[in-house]
């Protein structure tokens, strides 16, 4: 789900949650940024159906350090940014910034089920 650069992203934690419900109704546990803790999700652990966990940096850590699940987002905006038309803002609108995306990540999905070996069927 894609939102407007004004809603903060604890305020928009509850409509990403009501999309991804509907389109994968098998997920049970989600992570998330630690932007995303907050009342608006209600208690950290429970919502619905899902188990929460949010991702925080520790306060004893000092300079750089690799957060737990949280390189798994940073790889997916590597990925999505390889493509030029994604790197920089260009859209005027939401919907014409959600197609690119949209169309991004299906010439990622088909670079990635061309590289799956062919299976010979024999009868």
């Amino acid at each position: 789900m894609v939102h407007d650069a004004g809603v903060q992203d604890r305020d928009g934690a509850p409509l990403v949650l009501a999309a991804v419900g509907d389109l994968y109704p098998w997920l049970r546990h989600v992570f998330a940024d630690g932007a995303y803790s907050g009342a608006k999700l209600g208690t950290p652990d429970k919502i619905g159906r899902w188990t929460i966990e949010i991702v925080k940096r520790s306060e004893a850590a000092a300079g750089f350090v690799v957060l737990p699940r949280r390189w798994v987002v940073e790889r997916t905006f590597a990925w999505l940014n390889r493509n030029r038309r994604l790197a920089k803002d260009f859209e005027a609108t939401l919907e014409g910034a959600l197609a690119w995306l949209f169309l991004a990540s299906v010439k990622f999905l088909i670079r990635r089920l061309g590289r799956i070996p062919r299976l010979k069927i024999v009868i």
